[in-house]
């Protein structure tokens, strides 16, 4: 199941997220899935998406590694379960020792933001995810959440975003059952230009939408 319109942009990440949630509807009430938001931006729009399919909802943690001195450009990610996903032409000109730096930098994040949101291990062993990010650029922390659900033993696999570049989306489809992205943009410069508000989100506003959504939260933790 592709789903693809043009011509969108977003109010802010809730309003996508209510959109993503009318292209899921098939999902509604599956006792079997589980939304997982990407923290920090993906956690709003997953929010939307759970609270209007009754599912729970929790979140996976996966950090980009910055490329160096262009922080903001992945050239690869990693999860909280200790998988790593490097883009090759990106990280073939980047020393093993700068990467090695990155990784163990983004692992004491990923620990900070463990304590901050108290998660736990997910027990996914045999459920079905719906992956929830608020757009994707290369793609990268998308393919190492895909990795780490898979290590968990999912059943099926559902990436929902609002947005991503064609070429992104094809690296994506590959490796899952289905993906909907409601903007497949030609001219595709960053997530946050399709929409009118792409404020930063708080770690406190993660904490916040977990407490929020009046599901069984704990549905998909290890007990």
């Amino acid at each position: 199941m592709d789903v693809d319109h043009s011509g969108m942009t977003f109010k802010d990440r809730q309003d996508a997220g209510r959109r993503l949630a009318a292209a899921l509807l098939e999902f509604k009430n599956r006792a079997d899935f589980i939304v997982l938001g990407l923290p920090r931006g993906g956690v709003p729009v997953a929010y939307e998406v759970a609270a209007a399919l009754n599912l729970p909802l929790d979140v996976l943690i996966v950090r980009k590694l910055g490329y160096p001195g262009h922080e903001e450009l992945a050239m690869g990610a990693i999860d909280s379960y200790g998988g790593v996903f490097l883009n090759e032409e990106l990280s073939q000109n980047v020393s093993i020792e700068a990467i090695e730096f990155e990784i163990d930098r983004q692992k004491r994040k990923i620990s900070e933001r463990q304590q901050l949101y108290g998660t736990v291990p997910l027990n996914l062993q045999g459920r079905s995810v719906i992956l929830v990010d608020d757009g994707l650029a290369t793609g990268a922390s998308m393919i190492v959440a895909i990795q780490a659900v898979k290590r968990l033993g999912v059943k099926t696999i559902v990436v929902a975003v609002p947005v991503a570049p064609a070429e992104t989306v094809v690296k994506v489809r590959n490796q899952i059952d289905h993906i909907v992205v409601l903007e497949t943009p030609e001219d595709f410069a960053g997530v946050g230009q399709w929409y009118d508000n792409f404020d930063q989100v708080l770690d406190s506003e993660v904490v916040q939408f977990l407490g929020k959504v009046n599901l069984k939260v704990s549905a998909g933790r290890a007990k």
